[in-house]
């Protein structure tokens, strides 16, 4: 990690290693691609075997109040931010634009405010992102992330199918 300071404005360059990502990807039983940038890297990730959709649903739903009570992260439905985190997340589509059930993007932000904290005001390093985008990783498996708001993020599992008109 390096610090780079602009005038009164401070930055944290996270130096994130595409193969470090690539193993964590693939611990969690996920197919990756990578694409890195100066800015940012890219995964896109899938779980070819699996039958049913990664567990991304709409935490709005109170017929998701099961999935809201025991997730571990929020996403922010407009941005595709996960909050807390310096880690984005997006829906993957097939040629037909219909979301993926059982694919997502993610994106890493390697450079971040020097006011950046996680959770718990813990200061981000490389192997703070590396366990964070594993613990993502396995939740959209095992114990779900739920969809905050928006219409860019689109749910993939739970209730995802709106009844009636909106109030």
């Amino acid at each position: 990690m390096q610090v780079l300071e602009a005038g009164e404005a401070k930055y944290l360059l996270l130096e994130i290693d595409p193969e470090v990502v690539g193993n964590v990807a693939k611990q969690a039983g996920f197919e990756y691609k990578i694409d890195d940038q100066q800015r940012v890297m890219s995964l896109d990730l899938a779980v070819a075997d699996r039958q049913a959709p990664l567990l991304l649903f709409d935490a709005a739903d109170p017929g998701n109040l099961g999935w809201f009570s025991r997730c571990q992260f929020y996403v922010d439905g407009k941005t595709g931010s996960v909050l807390q985190t310096p880690l984005s997340l997006a829906n993957q589509r097939d040629r037909s634009g219909r979301t993926i059930p059982n694919a997502v993007r993610v994106q890493i932000t390697k450079e971040l405010p020097g006011t950046f904290r996680m959770p718990g005001r813990q200061p981000v390093t490389e192997q703070v992102v590396y366990a964070v985008l594993f613990n993502l990783l396995q939740a959209l498996q095992n114990t779900g992330v739920g969809v905050c708001g928006g219409p860019t993020v689109k749910p993939l599992a739970g209730r995802t199918e709106q009844v009636g008109p909106k109030n």
